[in-house]
């Protein structure tokens, strides 16, 4: 008579089962990462053989236009009571000149075809003053609401008549760096002339000191710190996008926020 409770099967003797399990999951790994080699290397193949619009691949060039339509500068940073602002931690020295007297300091502005013009900080003096208090916030993770003020990019660049081919159509392409040519950004024009884009010259009510990039760098709200460039020196509109410091190590070129 068989018994109504038979023993459980005995578990397989040794490690077989393990390797066996394990030998199938190596095989079908080994496969799937064959095919994902494959896969990317036809891919970059592919990309590289492709016509080629300004220079890159015109499927880089269309993902990269795609970026600048997603990160457009159309929209305001949210602006806050000036009782919350506070003091920027200190952070990124390069490029910081040892002479920031403001009455010495210049601005050089240049674009194609067009004569070099240099600017000293009290040419600002006769556009309009702006005071926003805003977000400061750093790619490294921390952030800072900071009243700054200044002139607006766009006033002085309409001012001057500056940024335009002389078709009347804007260059694509504005950049700025510092005077040794240390620390440089570049921007889309539109995100240069946003209404929040100042020429800052002063930080929670105070002259701009020379370790936050006095007396003169760009504030710009749509951008994360590391495109608010300090201790402005050049602004040359171009038509070409430009060179920009930390998008030569890795980081993303928008920046946006």
């Amino acid at each position: 008579m068989s018994d109504p409770n038979p023993s459980p099967l005995p578990e397989p003797s040794g490690s077989a089962a393990p390797d066996a399990a394990m030998r199938r999951l190596t095989r079908r790994g080994f496969v799937r990462g064959g095919i994902a080699a494959a896969g990317g290397f036809l891919g970059w193949t592919w990309l590289r053989t492709r016509s080629k619009v300004d220079g890159i691949s015109w499927p880089l060039r269309s993902v990269q236009r795609f970026n600048e339509r997603l990160w457009g500068s159309d929209g305001l940073a949210p602006e806050f009571p000036a009782n919350r602002a506070g003091d920027m931690k200190l952070n990124g020295p390069v490029g910081q000149p040892g002479n920031t007297d403001p009455a010495a300091w210049t601005v050089t502005t240049s674009q194609p075809n067009w004569v070099d013009r240099v600017f000293r900080l009290a040419d600002l003096a006769g556009l309009p003053r702006v005071e926003m208090t805003t977000e400061f916030k750093c790619i490294e993770g921390w952030s800072q609401i900071v009243t700054w003020g200044g002139v607006r990019l766009a006033d002085f660049v309409t001012a001057h008549r500056l940024g335009r081919r002389t078709d009347g159509v804007w260059h694509p392409y504005v950049s700025f760096a510092t005077p040794d040519r240390a620390y440089y950004v570049s921007l889309d024009t539109p995100s240069a002339l946003h209404p929040q884009t100042l020429l800052c010259d002063r930080m929670n009510g105070a002259a701009l000191s020379p370790d936050h990039g006095g007396p003169l760098r760009l504030i710009i709200t749509v951008k994360y710190g590391i495109k608010n460039i300090k201790w402005l020196n050049t602004i040359r509109f171009e038509d070409d996008r430009p060179a920009d410091y930390w998008a030569e190590r890795g980081y993303d070129w928008h920046a946006g926020l």
